[in-house]
């Protein structure tokens, strides 16, 4: 049976519906930064996702062609995942979708090394004649994070946002989205083909200790 991260590491990606406090390790990426609204037809963000999954199938069939990965298992590719901010805000203004930056991800198995990611860029890049360079390699340590899962449309996160908030303050704690920490997002639907009432997101915000 292939090894499927949501199940294996529930903590990361099942969370209840209430706030709670993680501590998450350093996780190796493919990734792809960009900017604008992500609801833009055929704009950058949606761009951003066939490349990931194109990378990420390519990686995860290689075990049907002649690169061989060390230590390479079966698995169910990760949930697609975000990282999101605005320049000069803290938090998210939903309100301003246009002014979104973002880093589009999909987690790897621990045995892809680099050498193997640029493996894929070029063998996915033959095979489909498209440019996978904007892909990345990327690398997120995370750290102390309050998450929640939320349930529904994605403008409604701003209650769910609110109730972590709450907690993490009662806990002793402060988000902590400083350019390099930021509001993460582990979508667990396929908006495509789910009412928005029954969309799961994993929301996650990285924190620490409020100053006395």
């Amino acid at each position: 049976m292939a090894f499927d991260y949501k199940k294996e590491y529930k903590e990361f990606y099942l969370p209840k519906r209430k706030p709670e406090l993680i501590k998450l390790p350093s996780m190796n990426f493919i990734a792809v930064r960009g900017k604008g609204d992500p609801n833009e037809e055929g704009g950058a963000y949606k761009q951003a996702i066939g490349l990931l999954y194109g990378i990420a199938f390519t990686i995860k069939m290689s075990k049907k062609g002649d690169h061989r990965i060390e230590g390479y298992f079966d698995y169910v590719v990760p949930p697609l995942e975000g990282l999101w901010w605005q320049q000069g805000i803290k938090g998210i203004d939903y309100s301003r979708k246009e002014d979104f930056e973002w880093i589009s991800m999909i987690r790897l198995p621990e045995f892809v090394t680099w050498g193997d990611f640029e493996w894929a860029v070029a063998s996915a890049s033959e095979k489909k004649e498209t440019d996978f360079s904007s892909v990345e390699f990327f690398t997120y340590d995370e750290g102390l994070c309050v998450q929640c899962m939320h349930m529904g449309p994605y403008d409604d996160e701003p209650a769910t946002v609110e109730a972590m908030d709450a907690f993490a303050s009662v806990q002793g704690y402060q988000p902590d989205m400083d350019g390099q920490r930021y509001h993460h997002e582990i979508y667990l639907s396929d908006a495509r083909r789910c009412k928005p009432e029954n969309l799961k997101t994993v929301i996650r915000h990285p924190v620490k200790a409020l100053k006395l």
